[in-house]
């Protein structure tokens, strides 16, 4: 199994950036993907990018072109950098990693969440 820890959380003015970041550590080598999750109050938590061991990325149409997925080769971090930002981005932000040892059924992961709060 994996642990996760978010970092780089905060207020910031509409229009502004911030980077998240999430460290991962543990079994990493097993990992098979790795998202960024959001849940605004009172909404479900939505999957906002996401990365495969491969390397493709996926993003939900609303920061698409805004916001930008990556880690690095060893999957021990992994970023989300966020430009633009509205305050409909307000929202507690969870990194998210699953992945499968030989033998073992797949597990599934999530850091403790950092708050990302848009506004004037």
């Amino acid at each position: 199994q994996v642990q996760l820890v978010e970092s780089g959380g905060g207020l910031v003015q509409p229009g502004g950036s911030l980077r998240l970041s999430c460290a991962a550590s543990g079994s990493t080598f097993s990992i098979n993907f790795m998202g960024w999750y959001r849940q605004a109050p009172g909404k479900q938590r939505e999957l906002v990018a996401a990365i495969t061991s491969g390397g493709s990325t996926n993003y939900v149409d609303s920061v698409k072109d805004r916001f930008t997925i990556s880690r690095n080769n060893a999957k021990t971090m992994m970023y989300l950098q966020m430009n633009s930002l509205k305050p409909e981005d307000t929202a507690v932000y969870y990194c998210n990693a699953r992945g499968k040892l030989l033998g073992t059924p797949t597990w599934d992961s999530w850091g403790q969440g950092t708050q990302v709060t848009v506004s004037s």
